[in-house]
């Protein structure tokens, strides 16, 4: 490599980590200025570190009417409802990527197609259906609704177009089940478009407030989010319990993504192009 090439790579991995920074910044900040005094969070200069550390924000965050309620509340939500989308993509992905039945490329474009509705302009019917079932103001009204996604189905179909047939084709011959051939062959082969999809269904399940707003009138059957957004209505607001809150409310996600991060490069860009 010659000196010119060097400059310009080390050029670039400086870009790099200049936007990752600035990207970071603000989650650096809450994180460590929940960490601060009250007094310290308007401090001018604003300050990254906090002169003196104190913990006393999550003992307050954690006593603070039923956060722990409204946590695992969410954990429920995001946990279950990811379990069941991915386990619904991953199946319609299979049978629009491998089974060849009449008006297969017409039910994936109308897939496709309702891309471009937005959930409000179907929310009022989707509500109602809820109310006729009884699924109002119950966990399982956020969870339902919205397991099966079209992004999730697009990108299992594209994926699972790329796996070879002549292994379903032995399985068969073998005289292996259908649900034998998609649990022990189709799902471990499918584990970077299953990771992708986890973690966009748990961020979105977890970071979701309007649908539980709709749905959910009972105060113990909040989400975290919609307790947030509580504690930020009060005519005063204690921003370092805030801030601890926010914290706690972070850790999940970030956990969930260094988990299935290592699949998540691979699924993402092999089921965003066709085979």
């Amino acid at each position: 490599m010659s000196k010119k090439s060097s400059y310009i790579v080390l050029v670039q991995y400086v870009v790099i980590v200049a936007f990752a920074l600035g990207t970071l910044f603000p989650v650096m900040w809450v994180a460590l200025s929940s960490f601060k005094p009250q007094s310290e969070l308007f401090r001018i200069p604003m300050t990254l570190f906090p002169a003196h550390w104190t913990v006393e924000n999550y003992r307050n965050a954690l006593g603070q009417g039923d956060f722990l309620v409204y946590f695992s509340n969410t954990v429920f939500v995001a946990v279950v409802a990811t379990g069941i989308t991915v386990l619904i993509n991953i199946m319609s992905g299979y049978a629009l990527a491998k089974y060849i039945f009449p008006g297969r490329n017409v039910i994936f474009f109308i897939m496709i197609a309702t891309l471009m509705i937005p959930l409000q302009v179907i929310m009022i019917a989707i509500f109602l259906q809820l109310k006729r079932f009884g699924m109002l103001n119950s966990l399982w009204g956020i969870i339902i609704p919205p397991s099966a996604t079209p992004t999730g189905i697009f990108l299992a179909r594209q994926y699972m177009v790329n796996l070879p047939d002549s292994m379903i084709e032995s399985a068969r011959l073998d005289g292996a089940k259908e649900i034998t051939i998609f649990a022990r062959i189709i799902i471990p082969l499918s584990k970077p478009i299953i990771a992708t999809i986890a973690i966009f269904s748990f961020m979105w399940r977890w970071n979701d407030y309007l649908w539980p707003l709709i749905v959910i009138t009972d105060n113990r059957k909040q989400t975290v989010q919609q307790a947030l957004a509580n504690f930020v209505g009060q005519l005063q607001i204690n921003w370092s319990n805030l801030l601890a809150m926010t914290t706690i409310s972070i850790i999940p996600v970030i956990f969930v993504f260094l988990a299935f991060q290592r699949f998540f490069m691979v699924g993402i860009t092999a089921g965003s192009v066709k085979g």
